[in-house]
């Protein structure tokens, strides 16, 4: 048994199409949806452990692809480097799973990795670059 956490991302074509459920049906594989968001623009974005044979894993992937969903092996994780945040909560802004959150009345960025998707767009919108990617402790395989 082969099995990996995958972050897939899904342009809006392919949002309301049945396509993660084809790797079951097609390809004999196995799933467990760890998280699923819409965007508002309509592009979706989920984080899943998929199992089956290597063969077919690798054939699912493929199928995937000629989807339009973007593959992502989730053996990252996003952490805050606690000296560069300046609180200012543009990360709140774009998190999808409220792994970041504003506590107030403190108005202190709480960064919760628990729920963090590894969708990286808080990267992305930090602009003092506090968020960061690094390799997971964790072996996800």
């Amino acid at each position: 048994m082969y099995s990996k956490i995958l972050v897939l991302r899904f342009p809006k074509n392919r949002v309301q199409k049945p396509t993660v459920c084809r790797l079951v049906k097609d390809f004999d594989l196995t799933f467990t949806i760890l998280n699923a968001t819409i965007f508002p623009r309509k592009e979706g974005m989920m984080v899943l452990e998929l199992s089956g044979s290597k063969k077919n894993f690798k054939d699912g992937v493929n199928y995937l692809k000629e989807q339009g969903v973007q593959v992502q092996n989730a053996s990252q994780e996003v952490s805050r480097n606690e000296s560069r945040c300046i609180h200012c909560g543009a990360c709140t802004a774009v998190c999808p799973t409220d792994a970041l959150y504003i506590r107030r009345p403190e108005m202190w960025v709480v960064f919760d990795q628990t729920k963090c998707s590894v969708c990286q767009l808080c990267v992305t919108a930090c602009p003092c670059r506090a968020m960061e990617v690094r390799p997971s402790k964790n072996s996800f395989y």
